[in-house]
């Protein structure tokens, strides 16, 4: 086990550059996310309570229920945290504390290196099938459940909200372009069971995914992109995204030129951990919630 639930909400950074990163998605879901730090802050937010005694409670019993192993809290923030974790390198850590008014990367991003389309591609399914696969795993049901967390998309709201629209646009419009959702279903449509196995993502997680061989996973990891590119086309369209928008939306906290798109998109994966920043929130909020309920 990591650490415990109220110490990881507690570590969280109030600012760093995944923060900021996030914050420059704010003209997508205006005021939606506010980045939440801090357990006992996190309860009282959420439930609104200022009584210490219930406040106490409440803690008490969202940390037995993240500690319960026959609950999926620890699996999903399991997932957050390996689909994450398996982008870094070159420093991550030096660089995602460096917060200053502007972060010049024009040097930095010579030594990233843009990932393939096809891994960047890969990428960007596997980090879809980590959230629905978290998703099921929160709200305990069959990790298969594609239709239960496509339907709740709609009501996603807050930190998942965020998460989704930064994977369409950080995973998705930026390395791949604005046609990334019929380039993604094209190229998982074409590869094998064994390009799969060559993703360090995947072989990090495939235990989680639906299926019983690599083919199979292969077969869910498209179904679940077939089942949500209705619900990206219509975030892409509505909001008039393009890497170029979301581009001079990150300009506002880091310099480099519009020529440097895949760049970017390579030092966004190196230097941040957003799945990992605001599924932790959204387990909190969930284990809040489910605790308040239950007292």
């Amino acid at each position: 086990m990591s650490k415990p639930i109220q110490q990881l909400v507690d570590e969280l950074p109030h600012s760093n550059l995944t923060v900021s990163a996030l914050r420059s998605l704010d003209f997508i879901a205006p005021g939606e996310w506010h980045n939440l730090v801090g357990f006992v802050n996190t309860i009282k937010t959420v439930t609104g309570e200022t009584d210490q005694d219930l406040i106490q409670q409440i803690g008490e019993r969202a940390i037995y229920l993240y500690n319960d192993r026959s609950q999926g809290y620890q699996r999903a923030l399991w997932l957050y945290e390996s689909v994450d974790n398996t982008d870094k390198a070159l420093g991550a850590e030096i660089l995602a504390n460096k917060v200053g008014e502007n972060i010049p990367l024009v040097g930095f991003l010579n030594k990233v290196t843009p990932k393939p389309e096809k891994s960047q591609a890969i990428d960007l399914c596997l980090k879809l099938v980590a959230e629905s696969t978290a998703f099921c795993h929160i709200n305990g049901i069959p990790p298969s459940s594609l239709g239960d967390f496509v339907s709740s998309l709609g009501e996603y709201s807050g930190e998942s909200l965020i998460r989704m629209v930064a994977l369409v646009c950080f995973d998705g419009l930026l390395p791949l372009g604005a046609n990334f959702i019929q380039q993604t279903l094209s190229w998982i449509g074409r590869i094998g069971p064994n390009e799969l196995e060559q993703s360090s993502t995947f072989q990090t997680i495939k235990d989680e995914i639906p299926g019983q061989s690599s083919s199979s996973k292969l077969n869910f990891i498209g179904e679940s992109l077939d089942s949500v590119k209705g619900w990206m086309n219509n975030l892409v369209v509505s909001n008039d995204l393009s890497p170029e928008k979301i581009t001079r939306n990150l300009q506002s906290f880091a310099n480099f030129s519009d020529d440097k798109l895949n760049y970017i998109a390579a030092f966004l994966d190196v230097a941040t951990n957003y799945y990992e920043h605001t599924g932790t929130q959204t387990i909190a909020r969930r284990l809040i919630e489910r605790a308040i309920a239950e007292i």
